[in-house]
């Protein structure tokens, strides 16, 4: 049998000056294909390019990407601030509905970094634009220096429910992971359910309640070493299992 296509959310950017590209990191292209054993497929995040509809014929399961520019606060019903960053409305427009829409079918997905955020507001959750400002949290975002293994490198341990999916995914309580993010989960979304967090409370790992299909997301950045990480390989092996799941069923 043919491989799963794993459709792997794009990002906007500007090559040189002024040529705009959507681009993915290769890790995400190299984690799918290696760990997964699914076949990755850029997707460009831009509704006059592609639709939801679209996507979910042509992907067996859906890896959503980390990304610079965040989740546009008016999708949590909040003001833009100066905090809240940049933005890829685009990548809104398509992300959420297709959250939604994954979850409806059972159609499996992993979220990542921004991903991650995604899937809480797409049901229904809020962000902290900054955590490190808040009282008591510390600072998650990547180091402003040094070579990618530093900015990768593990930082914190993350607490895992008990007997919970990821728990059980990891045979263990407690994983290392990496940190590189600047917002938070302030309120989890409607059928959300945290189930990690950092050592300072911030939310690590979430799925969805009651969804048919593969939910899982974390706020960490799993695709780096994803072959050799011994909390990133079970996390893409199983996504890939339950994207070959999907393709043989539907």
């Amino acid at each position: 049998m043919s491989r799963p296509v794993i459709g792997i959310i794009g990002n906007s950017n500007i090559l040189g000056d002024d040529y705009p590209v959507h681009a993915v990191g290769a890790m995400n292209s190299c984690a799918i294909a290696h760990v997964s054993g699914a076949m990755p497929l850029l997707i460009p995040a831009d509704p006059e390019i592609v639709s939801v509809p679209e996507l979910l014929e042509a992907c067996d399961g859906f890896l959503l990407t980390g990304g610079r520019p965040n989740v546009h606060p008016e999708e949590y019903g909040e003001a833009e601030t100066p905090a809240h960053g940049m933005f890829d409305r685009n990548r809104d427009a398509i992300t959420l509905p297709l959250v939604r829409a994954c979850v409806e079918r059972g159609q499996p997905f992993l979220g990542i970094c921004r991903g991650f955020q995604e899937v809480n507001v797409a049901m229904g959750g809020s962000l902290d634009p900054e955590i490190r400002d808040l009282p008591g949290r510390d600072n998650h975002r990547m180091p402003p220096d040094g070579t990618l293994a530093d900015k990768f490198a593990i930082r914190h341990k993350v607490t895992l429910t008990p007997d919970g999916p990821f728990a059980k995914l990891f045979g263990a309580n407690e994983v290392m992971t990496n940190t590189l993010h600047g917002q938070g989960i302030r309120r989890p979304g409607k059928r959300i359910v945290v189930d990690g967090t950092a050592p300072d409370g911030t939310p690590e790992a979430i799925y969805v309640d009651g969804a048919q299909g593969f939910c899982l997301s974390v706020q960490w950045h799993p695709e780096w070493n994803a072959a050799n990480d011994p909390v990133s390989r079970p996390l893409f092996e199983a996504f890939g299992k339950a994207a070959r799941e999907w393709r043989a069923n539907r």
